[in-house]
């Protein structure tokens, strides 16, 4: 796996905003989007899970893709759901990648006329970063190996941690900002905020300003 990575700080004047998993929820996250109003001023980071469960994966790729097109900063990172979508088009053993969702993203892209993958999909997947950091912030899809610094972390690691980020004491001297794992409410400690909060599963989808902690959400 490509260890990609932005490394940039945030916008002078505008706002450094995290959304967490989407999961094919496409009327969440353009709801979201319409509570939100980012400007060119704000950068975006959008903390990966973009594909599988939900009904419209193949819609929330395209609009991602508009979306960047109006806001070019816009940070997207690699869910472990990309990570098995590009394992699955690169012809590995498909279970994985069918019983956790996959099924659900196939079934989208043929409702909408558009399989085999179009290729810009297919490289916006595969372009994604495994995390962005600045100045106070490391934001990454599922979470940090204790002890670790953060260029010697497990691209694996970064993608499908769980409960070893989530029950360690230790702080990596910034605040991490991740999604993955699913909370009932946006997670929101000294060092750690947690932005998955279930939107797939009926709950919402959320959005944050990691500056000033700043909820928006998108009720399922």
């Amino acid at each position: 796996m490509n260890q990609s990575q932005t490394n940039s700080e945030r916008p002078t004047g505008g706002r450094q905003l995290a959304i967490g998993d989407i999961h094919g929820c496409l009327t969440q996250l353009s709801d979201l989007l319409e509570q939100v109003v980012p400007t060119g001023d704000d950068r975006i980071v959008f903390l990966g899970d973009y594909v599988d469960r939900g009904p419209e994966s193949a819609g929330v790729i395209g609009f991602l893709l508009d979306f960047r097109r109006q806001f070019p900063t816009t940070v997207f990172l690699r869910g472990n759901h990309e990570q098995m979508f590009l394992d699955y088009l690169a012809g590995a053993d498909p279970t994985m990648f069918l019983n956790n969702g996959g099924a659900e993203t196939l079934e989208s892209y043929r409702r909408a006329d558009a399989w085999p993958i179009p290729e810009e999909h297919l490289s916006f997947i595969a372009s994604s970063a495994l995390y962005h950091e600045t100045a106070e912030h490391i934001f990454v899809h599922a979470g940090l190996r204790a002890g670790l610094p953060l260029s010697q972390q497990n691209p694996e690691d970064l993608i499908w941690i769980r409960r070893e980020f989530l029950d360690a004491d230790y702080h990596w001297g910034k605040v991490i900002v991740f999604g993955h794992t699913p909370q009932q409410t946006p997670l929101l400690t000294d060092n750690r905020i947690g932005l998955d909060t279930g939107c797939v599963y009926g709950r919402q989808l959320t959005c944050c300003d990691v500056a000033t902690r700043q909820i928006w959400q998108a009720k399922s």
